[in-house]
C-alpha cells in the first residue's frame, strides 16, 4: 500500500490550526485559545452585562429603560452571540438543523423576546466562555503532538560537492551522508558513521535517559545529538522516518473512535431534535391542561429546557477524555493507534506473549564453555574458525569470544542442513553443530549433554568429541517486573508461545512464573493457538510480540502489542499498540492508562446526564431559572473537561 506523504501542517491537530471540532459534524473557529484577542469579545460582553445588571439593581440611571436598555443588552449580546447565530445559520444551510448553535440561539433570542435581557446575554456569555475553555483544554490535551511537531527537524546538513550544505530534509536521498552538530536534531533515520554517539530520544520513546550507540547502529530521526559532531548515512526518506511515522500514527489515532464516542455521537443527533420538540410541547400543551396558563411563563420554562439540553458536555468531554489517555500513553512511550484500543485494553483478561525479543533481549551470549580434550582457548579457536563461515545468530555470539592470536583458518566448509558445519581447520576434520551431526558421523556424545536446556553447539576434532558451548538469550532487565505488574493489573492468565526450543521456552516460563508455555512453534502455529483461545467467549486476548515474525498473530488478536516499534515497519503497520521503549514493563502501564481513561469518560457521562436530568425536571416544573440552566450546560461541560484534564497529570506508578 502506497504511503501518503506526511505534511507537517496536515499532522497538526485541527485545534492547533484554529479549528475546534465538536465531533458531531460541525466545526467552528475559536482561534488558538492562547491569544488574548480571542477573549476580547467575551470580556466586552461581561463588562457590559455587569454594568447593565448593576444599573438595573440600583436604579442608578433613570433613563436606563425602554429602547436604551434593550440597545445596551443587545450590544452586550452581539460579541458573543453573533458568532454562534452565524454558525447555527451555516449548519441549517448544510441541512444540520439541530445543533447546539441552534439551541443556544433560539433560547437566548427567546429570552430577549420575553424581556429577560440579562439572562439572554448571560447564557450566551457563559456559553462563549465555556467554548474558550474547551478550546484551551483541547489544545493542552494535544500538547504531546505539538511537542513532537517541535522535534520534527526542518533542515539537514548533507555532504554534496565536497562540502556539507543545509537543505530541506525532504530532498535528502537514501544513502547520502549527513552531519549532525551538538544539540541538533537528527533529520532522518540512518546508520551512525562516527565511532559513537549519545542521543536524547525522549520525544520518541518517552525515556529521559540518554541513549549511547556505537558505529553501525541505527539512529532515529527526531533524536537530539548530545555529544560531539556526528555523521550519519541515511537509510530512509524523510516521509518514512520514525518521527513522521509516529506523528502520523498518533494523529490518526484521534480519528479511530471508541464505541462510547460513536454511541454518544449518534445519541446526540437523536437526542437534540427530541428535546427541541419537547420544548415546543412544553410551551403549547399546558394551554389545554392548565387553568391559569400564561404563555410567557411556559415559554421561559421551554427556553430553560433548551439551554439545559445542549449536548456540549458530552460531545466535547468524551473525545477529550480519550485523547487525554492517548496523550498520556504517548508521553509514557506507549502509542495506541486509536481510542478504540484504549477501550479494548480494559477488557483484556489473557495476555499471550512471544519470548525472543519480548521478554528476552534477542541477543545470544555464550553461557558456558565445556572443553574436554582441548584447552578452552584452543577449542574456541577451532570453533570460531568454523563459525566465521556462518551468518547464524549463534555464530555471531560465538565470534564475540576473545581469543588472542587466533590465526586458525577453516577450509572446505560445508553446511549440513539442520545440523551444523563440517570442514577442515589446521589439517584436522572439524564438526560443529548439534548431536545429530556428530552421531551421524560416528562420534560418541557424552550423556551429560542430554540434560542441557539451552542451545548447544558441539565440537568434534578428528573424530573425537572435543567439547561443547551452551548459548543462551538473556532476559530483559525488567522481565520479572513486567510479569508481576501484568498479573497485579488484574490479568488472570499469562501464556508464552515461542518459536524457540520447547525446553528453553519452558525454562524461561518457569523462571518468570508464567502460567502456561509452548515452544517450537511456527508463526502459523502461534496463530492457531491464539484462535483457539479466542473461541472461548469469556477470554479477551492481547498478544505481545516483536512486531516482525509475529505479524499474523498481532493482527488476529483482540489487542496486538508490538515491542520496540521504532525499528519495525511491520509493528507500525500491524500492531494496535506500540511499546516504543522495548520494555515489557510498559504493558501493565498501558492497561492502567486504558482503565483510567475509561473510568474518567464514564464519570463524565454520568455527571452530564445526572445534572441535566435533574435540572430539566426542575426547569419543566418552573423551579429552575436560566442561571441553573447555564450551570447544567456550560458548568457541567467545564467540570467534565477539568476531569478529563486530570489524565494529563496522572502518574501510573509501577507496582
Amino acid at each position: 500500500m502506497k504511503k501518503k506523504k506526511v505534511n507537517l501542517r496536515d499532522l497538526e491537530p485541527k485545534e492547533a490550526q484554529g479549528e475546534h471540532s465538536h465531533d458531531d459534524g460541525h466545526n467552528h473557529d475559536h482561534g488558538d485559545g492562547s491569544s488574548f484577542k480571542t477573549y476580547i469579545p467575551a470580556l466586552v460582553s461581561f463588562v457590559m452585562l455587569i454594568v447593565g445588571i448593576a444599573v438595573d439593581y440600583f436604579d442608578a440611571i433613570p433613563q436606563f429603560q425602554g429602547w436604551i436598555r434593550i440597545l445596551w443588552y443587545t450590544i452586550a449580546y452581539l460579541p458573543v452571540g453573533f458568532p454562534v447565530i452565524k454558525e447555527g445559520w451555516k449548519s441549517i444551510l448544510r441541512g444540520d438543523v439541530f445543533t447546539e448553535f441552534f439551541l443556544m440561539s433560539i433560547a437566548t433570542i427567546g429570552a430577549f423576546a420575553i424581556g429577560e435581557y440579562p439572562e439572554g446575554v448571560a447564557v450566551m456569555l457563559f456559553y462563549a466562555v465555556g467554548e474558550l475553555f474547551q478550546n484551551a483544554a483541547v489544545n493542552r490535551a494535544k500538547g504531546n503532538i505539538k511537542a513532537l511537531l517541535d522535534v520534527r527537524p526542518n533542515e539537514a546538513l548533507v555532504y554534496r560537492d565536497d562540502d556539507f550544505i543545509s537543505v530541506n530534509p525532504e530532498s535528502v536521498e537514501i544513502g547520502e551522508k549527513i552531519q549532525v552538530r551538538v544539540g541538533e536534531k537528527v533529520p532522518l533515520d540512518g546508520i551512525l558513521l562516527s565511532e559513537k554517539g549519545s542521543f536524547n530520544t525522549a520525544a520518541l520513546t518517552g525515556e529521559s535517559k540518554p541513549d549511547t550507540i556505537a558505529k553501525g547502529d541505527t539512529v532515529f530521526a527526531g533524536s537530539i545529538n548530545l555529544d560531539g559532531v556526528i555523521e550519519v548515512e541515511t537509510t530512509k526518506e524523510f516521509k518514512d522516518s520514525s518521527i513522521a511515522r509516529i506523528l502520523d500514527m498518533v494523529q490518526n489515532a484521534t480519528a479511530r473512535k471508541s464505541k462510547t464516542e460513536l454511541f454518544i455521537r449518534k445519541f446526540a443527533r437523536i437526542y437534540t431534535p427530541i428535546v427541541v420538540f419537547l420544548a415546543i410541547g412544553l410551551t403549547l400543551l399546558p394551554y389545554f391542561f392548565v387553568e391559569d396558563y400564561v404563555f410567557r411563563d411556559w415559554l421561559y420554562r421551554a427556553l430553560i429546557f433548551l439551554v439545559i439540553s445542549c449536548p456540549c458536555a458530552l460531545v466535547i468531554s468524551i473525545p477529550l477524555g480519550y485523547f487525554g489517555g492517548l496523550g498520556a500513553a504517548s508521553r509514557n512511550g506507549i502509542l495506541f493507534k486509536g481510542a478504540s484500543f484504549l477501550d479494548a485494553m480494559t477488557q483484556v483478561n489473557t495476555v499471550v506473549m512471544d519470548k525472543t525479543g519480548t521478554v528476552t533481549k534477542g541477543v545470544f551470549k555464550i553461557k558456558e564453555i565445556n572443553a574436554i580434550t582441548f584447552e578452552e582457548t584452543e577449542l574456541m579457536k577451532y570453533l570460531m574458525a568454523m563459525e566465521e563461515q556462518s551468518t547464524h545468530p549463534i555464530a555471531k555470539a560465538i565470534l564475540e569470544y576473545k581469543a588472542d592470536g587466533s590465526d586458525y583458518q577453516a577450509t572446505n566448509v560445508s553446511e549440513v542442513a539442520g545440523r551444523g558445519l563440517k570442514g577442515t581447520v589446521n589439517g584436522k576434520t572439524v564438526l560443529v553443530g548439534n548431536k545429530a551431526l556428530l552421531t551421524s558421523n560416528g562420534i560418541k556424545v557424552p550423556t551429560e549433554t542430554d540434560g542441557v536446556v539451552e542451545s548447544i553447539v558441539m565440537v568434534s576434532i578428528d573424530g573425537t568429541f572435543a567439547g561443547y558451548v551452551t548459548i543462551a538469550d538473556e532476559l530483559k532487565d525488567d522481565a520479572h517486573q513486567a510479569i508481576e505488574q501484568i498479573r497485579n493489573s488484574g490479568i488472570s492468565k499469562i501464556i508464552m508461545l515461542s518459536g524457540d526450543k520447547d525446553s528453553i521456552t519452558q525454562q524461561v516460563a518457569k523462571e518468570l512464573n508464567i502460567d502456561w508455555a509452548k515452544g517450537g512453534l511456527l508463526p502459523e502455529d502461534k496463530l492457531n493457538e491464539v484462535e483457539k483461545l479466542k473461541e472461548q467467549s469469556d477470554i479477551r486476548v492481547a498478544f505481545i510480540g516483536d512486531g516482525i515474525n509475529d505479524a499474523p498473530v498481532l493482527a488476529a488478536s483482540g489487542v496486538g502489542i508490538a515491542m520496540g516499534g521504532l525499528g519495525s515497519d511491520v509493528a507500525i503497520e500491524t500492531a494496535d499498540v506500540i511499546i516504543q521503549t522495548d520494555q515489557p514493563s510498559k504493558i501493565a502501564r498501558a492497561i492502567k492508562i486504558g482503565r483510567s481513561t475509561r473510568r474518567i469518560v464514564w464519570q463524565n457521562i454520568g455527571l452530564a446526564f445526572g445534572v441535566k436530568v435533574i435540572v430539566l425536571i426542575l426547569g419543566a416544573g418552573g423551579l429552575a431559572t436560566m442561571w441553573e440552566a447555564v450551570f447544567a450546560d456550560v458548568g457541567v461541560a467545564l467540570l467534565a473537561i477539568l476531569n478529563a484534564i486530570r489524565l494529563q497529570k496522572m502518574k501510573w506508578q509501577d507496582s
